[in-house]
């Protein structure tokens, strides 16, 4: 999968979804630095020179083998970072894509990560090819649950305490759509009414 042929910069409505470039590392440790961010994601938000790696991964990168992620920045009408939104390719053999996304605090409520996974969901059916994508969601998450089920996304599983982390068990959902389904129901950019 050459993501090099990507057509980027997506835009949506209101959204720009690009990739990073090395002067939004204050924009993104900005988000990534906050408690939060990372209550729902079992680990601790990155530090130092750990925030620097983690920033500098998502500059480009391949997108070839499984586990490999595209990360893309989402910019508003002002062009402020608001967030970020992710495909992680889980089975290249199988054409399946994990969906993920993390949005500043400042900025939820306003439906910028319903119409970014949206766009991100469509790059990946329509420009990468996917079969299936999915996201995992800690099940205390309300917010990201309420992007997933708006987009349509199917509710495949509840894992029952299958991670630790400091010692306290989470549980979590598994939602998914496959192509035909996502292509079938004429998703696209969210109406003003599906983001509320």
């Amino acid at each position: 999968m050459d993501i090099t042929l990507l057509p980027l910069p997506v835009k949506t409505r209101r959204l720009t979804l690009r990739r990073f470039v090395a002067d939004d590392f204050p924009s993104y440790a900005d988000y990534h630095s906050r408690p939060e961010v990372y209550q729902y994601l079992y680990t601790s938000p990155p530090e130092g020179n750990a925030l620097q790696a983690q920033f500098d991964n998502t500059l480009g990168g391949a997108f070839a083998k499984d586990g490999d992620a595209l990360h893309l920045a989402v910019a508003n009408e002002s062009e402020d970072i608001v967030g970020e939104v992710l495909l992680k390719l889980a089975s290249k053999e199988a054409c399946q894509a994990e969906v993920g996304y993390i949005f500043h605090p400042g900025f939820t409520g306003r439906g910028y990560a319903t119409e970014a996974v949206s766009a991100m969901i469509d790059l990946g059916f329509n420009d990468l090819g996917f079969h299936r994508i999915f996201a995992r969601l800690d099940t205390q998450n309300q917010g990201s649950v309420g992007v997933v089920e708006r987009l349509g996304l199917r509710r495949e599983a509840h894992l029952m305490e299958n991670d630790l982390f400091n010692g306290v068990w989470g549980d979590e959902y598994i939602y998914a759509t496959l192509a035909r389904e996502w292509n079938r129901e004429g998703r696209g950019d969210p109406q003003p009414s599906d983001l509320e």
